[in-house]
């Protein structure tokens, strides 16, 4: 869904990814410290019960890992290694922001509801993820989902900030809509590989 906002992040992306590909940064580097800044944030701060600052660093690191596609770009750096290093760092980020967020409600957050939900919400983002590379792995397409990688991590974001704001019910809300979103694009991908699949047995 998000992805139509990528020429308009593009225009703001761009310049930044120049000047800091004459700084002679690396994509490869942008891509493994942003994961490593999401991770650190996410384990440091989520288990202690900080959802709010938690979400302030992980975001700060979401933001800089967006400019490594654009440094690669510039710099004619993209290539089949850059492209399985970030979707790689990208499940390790998703998983360190579910996992702080489990250690928190199993522990001092003491909320078996909420545990379950996030343990729900991280293993279906990576049946989706798994989904689509395991589809392409199969030479077919896999690109729908009302829900890919940037909605599923604002929403998760967004409510775990909001309850570290003391607002009520934000994580509860947030991840059951999560959860639901996920199940519908996991649905989603199983039907259109299904029916490629189908398709191609039909014409051999």
């Amino acid at each position: 869904m998000l992805n139509r906002l990528r020429p308009a992040l593009a225009k703001v992306v761009t310049p930044i990814g120049r000047t800091l590909a004459r700084t002679g940064v690396t994509p490869n580097m942008i891509t493994v410290t942003g994961t490593l800044g999401v991770a650190a944030g996410a384990l440091a701060l989520y288990p202690r019960g900080e959802l709010f600052w938690g979400t302030m660093a992980i975001t700060a690191f979401v933001f800089f890992d967006m400019f490594d596609g654009a440094v690669a770009r510039i710099t004619g750096r993209t290539g089949a290694w850059g492209a399985f290093l970030d979707s790689t760092m990208d499940r390790v980020g998703d998983a360190a922001v579910f996992t702080g967020l489990i250690l928190w409600f199993t522990g001092g957050g003491d909320n078996a509801l909420l545990t379950w939900l996030a343990l729900y919400c991280m293993v279906s983002g990576v049946v989706i993820s798994y989904a689509k590379a395991r589809a392409e792995g199969l030479g077919l397409t896999c690109d729908v989902g009302i829900a890919e990688r940037s909605e599923r991590l604002i929403i998760s974001l967004v409510a775990a900030g909001l309850h570290g704001l003391g607002v009520p019910y934000a994580l509860h809300i947030g991840l059951g809509l999560l959860a639901v979103l996920s199940t519908v694009t996991v649905a989603q991908r199983f039907h259109v590989v299904h029916r490629q699949a189908a398709a191609e047995g039909v014409a051999s």
